[in-house]
């Protein structure tokens, strides 16, 4: 006969966001059970942030041993052992693995179910043999790598994120589809560590970013050796000897020719054209659970159209981050443990590319303000104008600030070293509604990155030194004594 648990909450998949909701519930006294068909920890310590930061890491090192010759130090190539990169990789992953395994939320007093879950009316879900029948459910599947319909690409062997990390030989040409955050960051690596790159991009680089920050990544990548080709449309993909083949439409320089057509040749293919949601398999329509193209329908307290399932993460349909899952997970267990209403805001939430240098940007970008403000003061500080960054040779890139004419703090943006621990502070002020007052009040250590975006703030007061009627009163005062 199947089991049958009647937990307050029933999570469904293990990444990120739903073991931050199970484990926080557990904290609680509450019963869960967590779901899992695949690996605990999810795309994010398995196949996506923790690895692609891994393989960047091992990237950066390679590439300060080429770039030390400003410092007096006689720069080397360095001799790669991919396999040994790959090994670094999985290192960090099995480091982590521990504090994600169904043995630490068993501990936590967590039900760990490893099976696939699937809705078998409103408030049951099936996973294997155990029924459940819980108060909430949470929907935390996550998202996987997007595979574009390019003619001949399913006939040939091509990676994603999902496989790219298990490569322990170095490919000689990687061609990377997909000019995104995912793309460039791997292309980067990888050429770092000693491979041809060919990154094409059917719109622009970064596209989704302020073309002005982008600019910056998009020309290091350039100058890293980084073959970048936009406005590129493929017509097909096919094998070509030991590897593949991509022929595009446009017309530029490529490696070779096939009927007048441009061809671009290459070893090994990586696909990075954007994720989409994992909602198959769920049966979701048994549970009256409403899904779009971009995920599960909900709302600012992330509830379905089954006011009893809620959704998480990149499953949900917003922005498709780890931190941002996290965040949800908060949301979610406020609501459901204390009724608080909470409700969900993206203004304040910062995305990072973690190329070199990083580009971080919170709230709006310049474009973005324009299209929604009448008027608004850019603010600008440059990383050559920092005294600590002059001393550690990352004088490239700078801070952009968004305001409004009084003040108010709309966004920002960073392009250049340690980018995304920068935004932080920003994305704190956008939260408690600072103005860009406070922002030129804080003490920084000196000296510090972290000063770029004081000094940016302090741009806002710019136009007051000129103002007649303030030096009106600076010479009354002076002579008053």
């Amino acid at each position: 006969m199947a089991e049958i648990l009647r937990p307050d909450i029933c999570v469904i998949g293990a990444g990120s966001g739903g073991l931050s909701v199970a484990a926080a519930a557990a904290a609680f006294g509450v019963s869960v059970v967590l779901i899992e068909k695949g690996k605990m920890g999810g795309d994010c310590l398995n196949t996506g942030c923790v690895p692609s930061k891994a393989l960047i890491a091992a990237g950066r090192r390679a590439q300060a041993m080429r770039e030390t010759a400003e410092f007096g130090i006689e720069p080397v190539d360095p001799t790669i052992n991919f396999a040994k990169v790959n090994a670094h990789v999985q290192a960090v992953i099995d480091g982590i693995r521990p504090t994600d395994s169904p043995e630490r939320f068993r501990a936590l007093g967590v039900t760990v179910i490893e099976e696939e879950a699937r809705f078998v009316d409103p408030k049951a879900v099936q996973a294997g043999d155990t029924r459940i029948e819980a108060r909430r459910f949470v929907i935390a599947t996550g998202s996987r790598a997007a595979v574009p319909p390019i003619p001949g690409l399913d006939t040939v062997k091509y990676h994603t994120n999902e496989t790219v990390f298990e490569v322990t030989r170095r490919p000689a040409h990687l061609i990377v589809i997909g000019g995104g955050p995912i793309g460039l960051e791997l292309a980067q690596a990888f050429r770092r560590l000693g491979s041809r790159v060919t990154v094409v991009e059917a719109a622009g680089a970064l596209g989704r970013d302020d073309p002005e920050l982008a600019a910056f990544v998009v020309g290091r990548l350039e100058r890293d050796g980084v073959t970048i080709r936009t406005g590129a449309r493929i017509a097909k993909v096919g094998k070509y000897r030991n590897g593949v083949r991509v022929t595009l439409d446009g017309g530029g320089s490529g490696d070779g020719s096939d009927g007048g057509a441009e061809t671009i040749d290459g070893s090994m293919l990586l696909v990075a054209t954007g994720r989409v949601p994992v909602t198959d398999g769920l049966d979701l329509e048994k549970a009256n659970v409403a899904v779009e193209r971009q995920g599960i329908t909900v709302d600012s307290r992330l509830r379905t159209s089954n006011r009893k399932i809620y959704a998480i993460g990149d499953v949900a349909g917003g922005p498709q981050f780890t931190h941002v899952a996290n965040y949800h997970a908060g949301i979610v267990v406020r609501n459901i443990l204390f009724r608080m209403g909470a409700k969900v805001r993206y203004d304040h939430i910062p995305h990072v590319t973690y190329t070199d240098p990083e580009l971080a940007q919170v709230g709006l970008t310049e474009a973005e303000a324009r299209k929604t403000h009448r008027a608004i003061r850019v603010l600008r500080w440059s990383y050559g104008e920092n005294d600590r960054a002059r001393a550690d040779r990352s004088t490239e890139g700078l801070i952009k600030v968004i305001v409004t004419p009084k003040g108010k703090i709309l966004g920002a943006g960073i392009v250049g070293a340690e980018a995304g621990e920068i935004i932080q502070m920003w994305g704190l002020a956008i939260l408690n509604g600072m103005k860009v007052r406070a922002m030129t009040e804080f003490v920084s250590p000196y000296p510090t990155l972290s000063e770029i975006g004081k000094r940016a703030a302090i741009q806002f007061y710019g136009p007051s030194l000129t103002n007649p009627w303030l030096k009106r009163i600076i010479a009354l005062l002076r002579r008053l004594g």
